[in-house]
């Protein structure tokens, strides 16, 4: 008779990849049994999630669209947690890029693209940068734990921008809660004709580059990637951790600011009490999934969008409620995390 042993030890590299692949079919699995309560075969509803939306231009262009923002929180959140700083901010520094991307548009929204597009975007990426120094600060002057307070600065910006929306910024014409409009010189170029496809995802490409690059080949990146694995050793080795964390910090909250100039400038066109609409915290899902890699994080954020997507299809095929897209997700980063446990075990045979 066969004996078995689990015994910490870090496991073989070759299981890995198999992390993400392997946590989405737990997931798959998990979630068949909601679909069968909910009456569907979860056969046709996986079907509609993962092959509908790739079958017409429109709806595979649509996934390209949602997976945008979704890139640059999941690589956000992918950039600091390489230094060790978790970042659970990425919702409310998304939420202060779209206030500075709309209130550029809003001022210099006249000029020429050329001007305002570049304008809006470094606008939204000192915002983010902004909105993250609080916690940054507290977490290397106090040792404050960044979870708390990166949580709850996204609650104040929630409600600092329904004071704006039903106040100063209150739109005149329509009474509605929500900005006036940008100025037509400040709205991302569509890369499509006839598609919700803006240039946003290419500067989410381009960011995905950017940040590989400096994780994996600068100095820079060296040092964070030692905060990350130990800041005990880090520090022993001439690393000045806390000068590490906060840059990590900073630059991942400028980073979560672009997706909120993507949404504003690409998709609403003003801001809106819901222009986050929580891809701050899917970004967390995607970076997990993703495995804290820049190109990793690149396709999970497809593959979420692909979800996304195609939720809005099995709820109008088999009558599912709409939300089991972010059941599907919640559930893939619980079984992630829970695989992730098994890169320290290994099973021994006695």
């Amino acid at each position: 008779m066969f004996k078995f042993r689990i015994e910490r030890a870090p496991a073989p590299m070759w299981t890995k990849p198999l992390i993400p692949i392997v946590a989405i079919l737990v997931t798959f699995l998990i979630t068949s049994i909601l679909i069968i309560l909910a009456k569907a075969n979860p056969l046709q509803a996986y079907y509609h999630f993962l092959i509908t939306p790739l079958s017409s231009t429109f709806s595979a262009l649509e996934v390209l669209v949602k997976a945008t923002p979704l890139i640059l929180t999941g690589i956000a959140v992918t950039f600091a947690f390489t230094s060790g700083y978790f970042n659970i901010g990425a919702e409310g520094q998304l939420a202060a890029g779209a206030i500075a991307a709309t209130w550029v548009g809003i001022t210099f929204g006249n000029l020429s693209p050329i001007i305002a597009i570049p304008l809006m975007i470094i606008g939204g990426f000192v915002a983010g940068m902004a909105w993250a120094l609080i916690p940054a600060i507290l977490k290397v002057k106090l040792k404050v734990d960044e979870v708390v307070t990166t949580l709850l600065m996204n609650s104040i910006i929630v409600y600092f921008i329904s004071w704006l929306l039903n106040g100063p910024w209150r739109d005149p014409i329509s009474n509605w809660p929500q900005s006036p409009d940008i100025g037509s010189s400040a709205i991302f170029f569509r890369l499509i004709p006839k598609s919700r496809l803006h240039i946003g995802f290419i500067i989410a490409l381009i960011v995905v580059v950017i940040v590989y690059f400096l994780i994996k080949k600068t100095p820079l990146g060296l040092r964070m990637r030692a905060s990350g694995a130990s800041k005990t050793g880090a520090e022993f080795a001439g690393i000045n951790v806390s000068k590490t964390i906060f840059i990590a910090a900073l630059v991942s909250g400028g980073i979560a600011g672009l997706a909120g100039v993507s949404e504003v400038a690409g998709i609403h066109y003003h801001l809106i009490d819901s222009i986050s609409n929580e891809l701050g915290y899917t970004g967390i899902i995607v970076a997990t999934l993703g495995g804290l890699h820049p190109i990793g994080v690149a396709i999970s954020a497809l593959f979420i969008g692909l979800i996304d997507t195609g939720s809005q299809t099995v709820s109008r095929m088999l009558g599912v409620p709409v939300y089991l897209g972010n059941v599907v997700q919640s559930a893939l980063l619980l079984v992630t995390l829970g695989m992730l446990l098994f890169q320290n075990y290994r099973i021994k045979r006695l």
